[in-house]
Order: C-alpha cells, then structure tokens, then sequence
C-alpha cells in the first residue's frame, strides 16, 4: 500500500508540471483576437494572470495547488472560469458508462473466445479467431469509428451521428430514455472493446495452450473428470491470473483510446474535456483530469493485486 500512496505522491508533482512544460501559455489562449474570450492590453492580460496564479514563482504555485488539493478543490477552468470539479462531475460519467461498458464486454468476449481457441489449438475455429482478434488490434481505433460512422449512421442511418443522448431528450420516458443512451453508445464501446478484447484473447489463449499438457489436467482426466470440468475449473482458473493484471493495465490505454474515440463520436466525455483543456492550455482542468485518470489506474492496479492474491495465495507470501 505504501508504494501505491508513493506512486500518487509522484503522479502529483507530475501531474503539476507537465501542463506548465508544454508550450504555449494559457492566457495566450483568452487574449488571442481569435479567441471568443478575447481581451485586449496588458492590463487585462496582467488581471488574468494575478487571478489565476500563474504570475507567482513555480513554487509558490505548487504549494497553492497542494493547499486546494488537501480542500477537496481542484482549482477553476481558465478557459470557461468554472469549476474543474464541476466540469469533471458533468463529464465522468459519460466516460464511466463509455469505459467500463467497453472493459466488461472486452473481458468477457475475450476470456470466452481465449479459452475456447487454446483449449481447441490449431483447430479451424482458432484460427479464424486468431487471425480475426489479429486484424482487429492493429487497425487504428479511430479510423475504425470513422467507418463505423459512414456506414451505420450515414449511409445506413440505423445509429446517431454523434453525442451521448439526442438533443432535448429530457421529456423522453425513462425506457426511451435508456435505448437513446443505448443507441449513441453502441458505436463508441463497439471500437473501445474490439481493441481491448483482441489483448485479452490473445494472453488467455496462451494461457490456456501452456496449460494443455499440465500434470493436474493429466491426473483429472486419469479420475475421469468430465473435459468442461477440465477447461473451466482447471485450465482456465490458471490461465486466467495474467488477465487480472492485463484487465488493470488496460484501464490507462483505453483512457487513451477513449480521447480519440470520443472526438471521433462527439461524446460528451472526459476524453473531450481533455483534449479542449490540451488546445487552451488549461492548466487547472489538464491538472484535474489527469489526476483524477491517474488515481483511478493505480486504484485499478491495486485492486488487481488483491485479486491476483485471492486468486493465487502463492502470491501472498
């Protein structure tokens, strides 16, 4: 535990310095004619640097960053002046529902097709599989929304365009309401899951193939135990403790994929909140959405490693 909480003490000056490394300036963004928020004269711009901090010596600023943090306030948007922790409370559960949709749907069809595909190795099912997940993994998330959108919202007109729910939906019951939500969200976790799912049949099926020849499967079948028992209660539980820790380590990937993927789709997640605070230099929202990934990766992490142990008590010691 204690490494964990190293981990987050790091992620925070991290996470402090990064934005100011970039180049660009933030209030370059607001007093720049082409900004909507343009202002004009050094007295403004002075104003707006005193207000927001950025005027005072890299340390006095972090200390000031370490006091908001220790209150529970993650500071206010230099390119809107709103709340981070409003901004973030508005857009995370887009990306909750976008994310852990995406994870559980790759978890499962990937655990299901890797065990099925090495316990029948070399057979016509898992080759179709492997060289399908294959394909799959290396085409580029975004050009595949990208298609995905020509075809089923534009030529097919089956899905929306874009967006997390239809425009003045509000007046919709709570089932229509559902299979909007549904609808806009089909397209986005399709792409997000087909990635992951690829990396989690891959490492299973290895899994399960190194484990074909295992002593204990040898001695269940010499019992006369039946060949589901075998795949499942045996096979599979073994196979499956690397998957634990590769279901952690995709949750900072699919942070990653999930930018992308919601520019390509319009969906109103953290991912665009992100990649605007990015283009403004927005250093308190870049500052309070990166932690807020940040924490949520290594609590995933140490959650794997509960599980691992739970798992496997060999690993307890």
């Amino acid at each position: 535990m204690g490494a964990y909480v190293g981990t987050i003490l790091c992620l925070i000056v991290i996470n402090f310095l990064v934005p100011r490394l970039m180049p660009g300036d933030p209030i370059d963004a607001l007093v720049a004619q082409s900004s909507e928020t343009f202002m004009f004269g050094d007295d403004s711009r002075a104003s707006l640097e005193a207000y927001y901090g950025i005027d005072r010596p890299l340390p006095q600023q972090f200390g000031h960053y370490l006091v908001q943090l220790g209150r529970g306030d993650l500071g206010r948007s230099i390119a809107t002046n709103a709340p981070v922790r409003d901004e973030l409370a508005r857009r995370l559960p887009w990306t909750l529902l976008l994310i852990g949709t995406s994870l559980v749907l790759a978890t499962a069809v990937g655990l299901l097709a890797g065990v099925h595909s090495g316990w029948r190795r070399g057979r016509t099912m898992d080759r179709i599989l492997l060289v399908a997940l294959l394909a799959v993994r290396e085409f580029p998330p975004f050009l595949l929304g990208s298609l995905l959108l020509v075809v089923f919202a534009v030529k097919l007109d089956w899905l929306p365009l874009f967006g997390g729910e239809t425009p003045f939906s509000s007046s919709y019951s709570f089932f229509e309401r559902i299979v909007d939500v549904g609808q806009h969200l089909l397209l986005p976790a399709l792409v997000l899951t087909v990635g992951l799912a690829a990396g989690t049949f891959l490492l299973m099926r290895a899994g399960m193939v190194s484990e074909l020849g295992a002593d204990h499967l040898l001695l269940g079948r010499a019992k006369g135990l039946r060949e589901r028992t075998l795949k499942y209660r045996y096979a599979a539980r073994n196979a499956l403790l690397p998957v634990v820790s590769l279901t952690a380590l995709q949750l900072g990937f699919v942070v990653t994929g999930d930018v992308l993927i919601e520019r390509v789709f319009a969906y109103p997640g953290l991912g665009g909140l992100i990649f605007d605070s990015i283009r403004a230099r927005d250093y308190p929202t870049i500052q309070g959405a990166f932690l807020l990934v940040a924490i949520s990766v290594v609590s995933f992490n140490a959650l794997a490693d509960v599980l691992y142990r739970r798992l496997d008590p060999r690993t307890a010691a």
